[in-house]
C-alpha cells in the first residue's frame, strides 16, 4: 500500500498529504511509512471514515490520499485535545496563537479544514469555537467515522494517533478557493416538538409527548420495527434556522425507544420531517455553477446521504459526477460548514485556477 501511494505522491513534492480510510487500524503505521520517504517538512494527516471518495467516485475499504504540492500550497496543523470534555477556553487560546503564527499572505486564498472525532459528540461547540476565534475564515470539515459500526474513530498526525481529538488545518494556496454546500432535502409540513431530550447524549426522548421512536415512525409512515439507517436517511428531521434548513440526522434507536442523533438537540426544539428531492442533478448543477471548472474539490459527504443515494440506485450516477468534477474526500458522521455542524449534507472546498492564470 505505502509503495503504491508513494509512486503517486512523491513526484508532487507535497507540503501536505491527507489520508482517509474506512479501515483505520493501520492508518498510523501507513503514515509513518509515507513519512520515511516523503519530504521531512511534509505534514501527513488522516482520519477514519465511513467510506471514501476517490478518483472514480464512491469507494469503500480503500485509502484515499490527497497531495498538496509545495509549489502552490502552504499548511499548518493544530491538534485540539480532549474533544469529549470540551475545554473551550484552552482551545480558544490555542487557536488564536495558531492563526497568528500562520501569518496569512493576503494575496493568496486561505481556508481551514476540520477533522473532528465523530464519536465525541461535541462538534457543535467545536465549530462555534472555531468561528469565534477565526472570524471570517472559511472552514469546512467532516467528523471522523467508523463505518456504520459507530465505534472508535481514528485521527492521525505524522504517524501519531490522537484519540478523542480534533485536527484543524490552515491551508494557503495560489488557487482560488470556493466553498460548496448541497443538501437534497426540503422540509414538509409534518411538525414535531421535542418534549424531552438528553442533550449530552444527543438523544430525543419524546416527540409530541410520545416516545420518540414511535412518534417518528408514525410521522414518517414507517413500521416501528423497521427503523434502521436507510430509513433514517430517507426521512430526516429538519431544523429551520432563519431561512435555512439544517438536517438533524438520526443515528439509531435506543433500547428505551429514544432517537440518537448525530447533532445536538434540546427540549423545546421544533422539528419537521424532511422530504427527499433531487439527489444527483441538483448536485451537478451546484458544481457547474462554480466560476471555473475545479482542479479538485475537497469533499465531505455524510454517510446517510450516501446510503440514501445507494438505496435509490444512484451510486454510479453520483460517482460519475464526483469523477467529472474531481471530488475527493470521505463519508462522515457529520459536516462542518459556515459555522454550523450539519448532517446529510455535502460540503467541500473547490480549488480553481486563478482568474488571471
Amino acid at each position: 500500500m505505502a509503495g503504491s501511494l508513494l509512486r503517486v505522491l512523491s513526484p508532487a513534492d507535497p507540503d501536505l498529504v491527507l489520508l482517509f480510510a474506512s479501515h483505520a487500524e493501520n492508518l498510523a503505521e501507513l503514515s509513518r511509512k509515507l513519512a520515511r520517504k516523503l519530504p521531512e517538512d511534509c505534514s501527513i494527516v488522516g482520519c477514519s471514515s465511513a467510506g471514501e471518495i476517490g478518483p472514480m467516485g464512491y469507494c469503500a475499504g480503500t485509502v484515499t490520499a490527497l497531495a498538496f504540492p509545495k509549489g502552490s500550497f502552504r499548511s499548518a496543523v493544530c491538534v485540539l485535545r480532549d474533544q469529549e470534555h470540551i475545554p473551550v477556553s484552552e482551545w480558544m487560546q490555542v487557536l488564536r496563537n495558531f492563526r497568528m503564527d500562520f501569518n496569512v499572505d493576503d494575496r493568496r486564498s486561505v481556508f481551514g479544514v476540520l477533522l473532528a472525532d465523530g464519536m465525541a459528540r461535541h462538534e457543535d461547540v467545536l465549530v462555534a469555537t472555531l468561528e469565534a476565534t477565526m472570524p471570517g475564515m472559511p472552514v469546512i470539515g467532516g467528523s471522523a467515522a467508523d463505518g456504520l459500526r459507530f465505534g472508535r474513530t481514528c485521527q492521525v498526525v505524522n504517524g501519531v494517533e490522537h484519540p478523542g481529538s480534533a485536527i484543524v488545518l490552515l491551508v494557503e494556496t495560489d488557487f482560488t478557493a470556493h466553498e460548496v454546500s448541497f443538501s437534497h432535502f426540503s422540509a414538509t409540513s409534518k411538525r414535531a416538538v421535542v418534549t424531552a431530550a438528553d442533550p449530552q447524549n444527543r438523544t430525543i426522548l419524546e416527540l409530541n409527548a410520545e416516545p420518540a421512536a414511535e412518534e417518528y415512525a408514525r410521522l414518517a409512515g414507517i413500521r416501528a420495527d423497521n427503523l434502521h439507517p436507510p430509513e433514517f436517511a430517507r426521512h430526516p428531521l429538519v431544523l429551520r434556522t432563519g431561512r435555512r434548513n439544517h438536517i438533524r440526522a438520526i443515528r439509531g434507536v435506543t433500547p428505551e425507544g429514544g432517537l440518537e442523533l448525530m447533532s445536538s438537540i434540546e427540549a423545546g426544539t421544533i422539528l419537521r420531517l424532511g422530504r427527499v428531492e433531487d439527489m444527483t442533478q441538483g448536485f451537478a448543477d451546484t458544481l457547474s455553477a462554480l466560476p471555473r471548472p475545479p482542479v479538485m474539490v475537497l469533499g465531505f459527504d455524510c454517510i446517510l446521504r450516501r446510503l440514501a443515494i445507494e438505496r435509490a440506485g444512484m451510486r454510479e450516477e453520483m460517482s460519475e459526477i464526483f469523477a467529472r468534477f474531481r471530488v475527493a474526500g470521505f463519508n462522515t458522521y457529520g459536516e462542518q460548514h459556515n459555522g454550523m455542524h450539519v448532517n446529510q449534507t455535502f460540503v467541500g472546498m473547490a480549488l480553481m485556477q486563478p482568474e488571471t492564470a
